[in-house]
């Protein structure tokens, strides 16, 4: 029976072939640290539209290995308790947990340039794996990973403990860093944020680097690696694409009920500047959620069948209705902020700068706001309270004031 040692090798190979691995102490750990003590009790695999769930207890030993190190994300819980262990047929629900694709932990752990001795600060420990390979590249007691749900927390630091480290977990709210271990040379969140939290920010060392994703939906976030300064400030740019599950907190429940009754008093109707079909393609779609963070994109169908297209933040009660005019679109807004106005700026200032891919965008971030730049153009300032700026309240204000 294999040991995986012929899979760790073959999977470090191909991440070599990909551009996801180019250092020797990384691939030592790839090579060492073994992938399937991470995913017990077992994952699920989409088939058919359902989820059938796949155990190490009840797959042949091969196949338990070939499943373990497919290049895929593999799920590790649905619907925020339920396990492979826990049934026995294909079953319906949402991802909430999950052993990420290896090409991404690594290629990520590799743009956090690590040096020996540095400490580092891992959000969303998930199943433990990417913890195991920061243990054996820097040392376990150089790491610290946080994991908001107790039973994965609890999975994974008993898979971490099976692979040999007694590293730093913790259960709590990632987003509230572990102030306790701090300062950190290192932050890497293995969850999806809507901002970058300031939290991260005061707990990393100067010269430290923050490793984030940037985005609330599922395609459109962009991988942030921002330094910290002297001063508290923090700055850099996104690196590429990722795509991570939301941090629990942030989690937005999606939109449902009466539609109509959600947008039947507009404060404004005029015809679009650009379509928001741009918002189907990555980087327009990163643009409105750094624009609009909390916003949803939904689409719905009358009875008729006709399609219906809206943006809606049902934090700040406010949403946009687009309807085709010919070859052109009509927007319809309501609320205390004019959503699309805020994402239509972003995607003008975008166009003026030649529609550059994500790697373009630069942020700042400080105690008080984020700053996002293209080129010469500011594509977005966002304050830290709630994402809602005094010009937009204001405005919000003035409209109830003279309304007739």
């Amino acid at each position: 029976m294999s040991d995986g040692a012929a899979e760790r090798r073959a999977l470090a190979g191909r991440l070599v072939q990909e551009g996801a691995l180019t250092t020797p102490a990384w691939r030592a750990a790839v090579e060492s640290v073994p992938r399937e003590l991470f995913l017990n009790p077992g994952v699920f695999l989409y088939e058919g539209g359902r989820w059938r769930p796949a155990t190490a207890l009840g797959s042949d030993p091969a196949e338990w290995l070939r499943i373990a190190y497919t290049p895929d994300t593999l799920t590790t819980q649905l619907d925020g308790h339920l396990t492979a262990d826990q049934v026995s047929e294909p079953v319906a629900g949402l991802p909430t947990s999950s052993s990420t694709t290896p090409a991404l932990v690594v290629s990520m752990i590799e743009s956090l340039d690590v040096q020996d001795g540095h400490q580092v600060l891992e959000i969303g420990t998930g199943t433990g794996y990417s913890a195991a390979l920061m243990c054996h590249r820097l040392g376990e007691d150089n790491v610290t990973t946080v994991e908001v749900d107790p039973e994965v927390a609890s999975r994974a630091d008993a898979a971490l403990e099976a692979a040999g480290f007694s590293t730093w977990t913790v259960t709590g709210d990632g987003l509230l860093g572990h102030p306790r271990r701090a300062p950190y040379d290192r932050v890497i969140a293995t969850c999806a944020v809507r901002r970058i939290p300031y939290t991260w920010v005061r707990q990393t060392k100067p010269g430290g680097i923050i490793l984030a994703t940037v985005g609330s939906w599922a395609n459109g976030a962009g991988l942030a690696k921002v330094t910290v300064n002297e001063d508290g400030t923090a700055e850099g740019r996104i690196i590429g694409r990722a795509s991570f599950m939301q941090a629990r907190s942030q989690a937005a429940t999606p939109v449902a009920g009466d539609l109509g009754a959600r947008t039947a008093y507009a404060d404004s109707e005029r015809q679009t500047k650009v379509s928001p079909l741009m918002l189907d393609e990555w980087m327009p779609a990163f643009l409105a959620q750094v624009a609009a963070p909390g916003a949803q994109l939904v689409r719905a169908k009358t009875n008729g069948g006709a399609e219906l297209l809206y943006l809606f933040d049902p934090e700040r009660e406010s949403w946009a209705e687009f309807t085709p005019d010919g070859d052109d679109w009509q927007v319809r807004q309501g609320g205390p902020v004019t959503l699309w106005d805020d994402v239509e700026e972003a995607l003008l200032a975008w166009q003026e700068e030649g529609s550059p891919d994500i790697t373009a965008v630069r942020l700042h971030i400080t105690d008080r706001c984020h700053t996002y730049w293209i080129g010469g153009q500011q594509i977005a300032t966002r304050t830290s309270s709630h994402w809602i700026g005094d010009e937009a309240a204001l405005r919000w204000q003035h409209r109830l004031t003279n309304r007739p």
